[in-house]
């Protein structure tokens, strides 16, 4: 039975590459954009299981007789599990047939939405107790289960699309290519909110949950359907070769007899660069997910927005987010000459800003709700750019694409090390010190991460002066 299924997901044998030029030439041209939009698509969707609960805390807590503190708890079991399986499941990417993995991830997760909504229809709050427990605690450790194990399924999502990007577009496009496939991130979380505002407000909370996961389960199918592997397993050139452009030395001859853990080893856990990206990954997802998540339950709470308003501003910041992502990557790419961490340090620091505009925009008349609206949209476009470069691009190119999927997963624990600080946190801090107190956390975290970037800049440059000497 488990060879059956290591089978299924197992990566295709690499086939003799074609000597056919034109065939190869039209076979690239289809596939990577094929490779490249379902890749895309498939991410968006991912969200609407992953981002719906930002816009139901508000209705759930309320129904569930939830604090924010419980509410918190139950958000951070995502990131927990999230964090854990992007790194073991980045690894197995790496030698997992993406047509398949990335699929059947999608619709476990859908699974799991299901049964998340499913537990507080069978399991009522109340005085009944199970077990010498009161039914709401048991309840709450029901649903974090659940929410927890929809976690480690959304965390297969990212590494096999990391070992697509890869494995089909070379290092001289792949900067541009990357960032415009990482708005794929903002758009989720606007769809998310967006179609997660709509059916709350006309079929309840519970529909948040139950109508994103029948189209991810749609979507899922699809998928089977548009992706395939790396160029290799289909008779085609390495894209380097392809594009007549210089193979690093270790993907040319594979390293000789080292193994695949040896390389991980080399690039990635004795790496001093994707150490100081990781941890500096913390406080990005801090800010990133404590503004996602808890942005709607503030604007009702403390400006007394109501649903349909604070969801708009929350998509705001989702979907001008997606420019900052394509900003940070192009003056990275044509300014900074690939140079990537000025362009984080400038974008954090004008995030700080942007977090401190929008606590401190009074309420009451148009002009201040409209400028809600632009100051959520640079929290969004401002936390975008390093999210996408930090623990994406920077980490990738500060490592070996031969372990792509793991250089991804390993960042992404300590992201969501951040995320899961991010959500407990933001709600221990509200109930202890009010909204003041979570901007406060948010802010702290962003500078954090300024003063290590400038560690990175300068670690960057002693590196380089070595190197000439």
């Amino acid at each position: 039975m488990l060879e059956k299924v290591w089978a299924f997901f197992k990566e295709p044998s690499t086939q003799p590459v074609m000597e056919d030029s034109e065939k190869v030439a039209s076979m690239y041209k289809h596939w990577r954009w094929r490779i490249f939009y379902s890749s895309f698509i498939a991410y968006v969707v991912f969200h609407l299981c992953r981002k719906n609960i930002a816009v139901a805390l508000p209705a759930m807590g309320k129904a569930l007789n939830m604090s924010n503190t419980e509410l918190g708890i139950l958000g951070s079991t995502l990131y927990v599990t999230y964090g854990i399986g992007k790194f073991i499941n980045g690894v197995v990417a790496d030698k997992a047939n993406v047509r398949t993995f990335l699929p059947t991830a999608l619709i476990l997760s859908a699974i799991c939405n299901i049964c998340f909504v499913l537990s507080s229809v069978f399991i009522t709050p109340g005085h009944v107790s199970f077990f010498g427990l009161p039914s709401a605690t048991i309840l709450l450790w029901i649903m974090a289960f659940f929410w927890g194990a929809n976690g480690w399924f959304q965390s297969c999502g990212f590494p096999p699309v990391a070992k697509s990007l890869s494995y089909w577009f070379s290092k001289s496009e792949r900067g541009t290519k990357w960032s415009i496939w990482s708005t794929s991130h903002q758009i989720g979380v606007f769809a998310a909110v967006a179609l997660s505002g709509l059916v709350i407000d006309k079929l309840g909370w519970q529909a948040a949950f139950y109508v994103p996961a029948i189209i991810c389960v749609i979507t899922g199918l699809w998928l089977f359907n548009r992706l395939r592997d790396k160029p290799q397993t289909l008779g085609l050139p390495d894209i380097e070769k392809y594009n007549n452009e210089p193979v690093v030395e270790e993907e040319q001859d594979e390293k000789g007899n080292v193994s695949y853990f040896q390389i991980l080893k080399e690039n990635i856990l004795c790496n001093p660069v994707i150490w100081m990206l990781a941890i500096s990954y913390i406080f990005v997802y801090i800010i990133r997910f404590g503004t996602e998540d808890w942005l709607v339950k503030y604007l009702v709470e403390v400006k007394n927005n109501t649903l349909p308003v604070a969801s708009a501003k929350l998509s705001s910041l989702a979907l001008v987010g997606s420019a900052g992502a394509i900003l940070a990557g192009v003056i990275s790419d044509k300014l900074c000459k690939g140079n990537r961490t000025p362009v984080n340090i400038v974008f954090l620091l004008l995030l700080i800003l942007s977090l401190y505009l929008f606590a401190t925009n009074p309420t009451g008349k148009p002009i201040y709700e409209a400028l809600d609206y632009v100051y959520a949209a640079m929290i969004g476009m401002f936390t975008a750019g390093p999210q996408m470069l930090i623990g994406g691009l920077c980490a990738v190119e500060s490592s070996s694409k031969k372990v792509a999927s793991a250089t991804i997963g390993f960042t992404g624990i300590f992201g969501y090390i951040g995320a899961a600080l991010s959500a407990a946190g933001t709600g221990v801090v509200v109930d202890k010190f009010s909204w003041n107190g979570a901007i406060a956390f948010w802010m702290i975290s962003t500078a954090i991460c300024v003063v290590i970037c400038f560690i990175l800049l300068f670690y960057e440059k002693w590196r380089k002066n070595k190197a000439k000497a």
